[in-house]
């Protein structure tokens, strides 16, 4: 028998930006307070930027939680402090500070991306450890870890195997301007797409949200995507994936339409 394949959630970075009122995305006259509860409803994740420059206080996930849906998914960027520091072994206490923080999400929290820069040192050796020591579960919930590498020099095969042997995803970047591959690594996919044009109302022309439509069922059903590259030539384990698809940066403001968009598709196909 057949295994079924993973849930598929497409969403954006952030939930506050004045283009996407005024019915835009959000309904006119909505209060900015209302914005999150609307969106993460609309969408079935969002990436929270903010912490990349600094962890929220506990209680603010906690209000965060308490307005989205359940089933709903918050991923987030885990502090520059920690991955803008070259020597991985010394972000112990501080990662763990991150986690416990925004742990708060509880059921609602998705991948943690850990994203490091183009000039970022790190080797698979170093982030082999880094890996090995970031916990697997907070609070009784599962804990997902995406590792965005920026240095093209990293991408080897050595990192696609460190990142499988710890269940880690590496984020593929629909990105002209860092490196990236469709090697799965983890039992989910996170995808940050970046080509999304201002004159496009759904961001995308409708023929590339097909093909982003059936690459996310390949990737859920535990398929490999013959049509976007790869390091290495080891085949992944096969199986059902979770797959986060977002749509990031570029014309933002055209980012939600295009994540409903590839959500309505989906939906079309029974795909979510």
């Amino acid at each position: 028998m057949t295994a079924a394949p993973g849930r598929i959630r497409t969403g954006i970075g952030g939930w506050v930006f004045p283009a996407w009122r005024g019915g835009t995305f959000y309904p006119a006259g909505l209060a900015q307070r209302e914005e999150l509860a609307h969106a993460s409803r609309a969408l079935g994740c969002i990436e929270i930027n903010s912490t990349f420059y600094r962890a929220q206080k506990p209680a603010v996930y906690a209000q965060w939680r308490e307005q989205s849906p359940p089933g709903f998914r918050f991923s987030a960027k885990a502090p520059r402090t920690i991955t803008q520091t070259h020597d991985l072994s010394r972000v112990g206490a501080r990662a763990e500070a991150f986690i416990d923080g925004i742990a708060t999400l509880g059921d609602r929290l998705g991948p943690l991306v850990w994203q490091f820069g183009d000039t970022h040192p790190a080797a698979p050796p170093e982030f082999d450890g880094f890996l090995q020591a970031l916990p697997r579960e907070a609070d009784g919930h599962r804990l997902q870890h995406a590792l965005e590498v920026r240095n093209p020099a990293a991408w080897t095969p050595d990192l696609v195997a460190v990142a499988r042997a710890h269940n880690v995803a590496l984020v593929f970047s629909g990105s002209n301007d860092y490196p990236s591959f469709a090697d799965p690594t983890a039992d989910f996919v996170y995808a940050r797409l970046m080509h999304a044009r201002a004159n496009l109302r759904a961001g995308y022309p409708e023929r590339a949200l097909e093909q982003w439509c059936l690459r996310a069922m390949r990737w859920a059903r535990g398929d490999d995507n013959p049509d976007l590259p790869h390091v290495a030539a080891e085949a992944p384990a096969r199986g059902p994936r979770e797959v986060y698809v977002l749509f990031i940066g570029a014309a933002k403001q055209r980012n939600p339409g295009a994540a409903m968009a590839l959500r309505e598709q989906l939906s079309r196909v029974g795909a979510t």
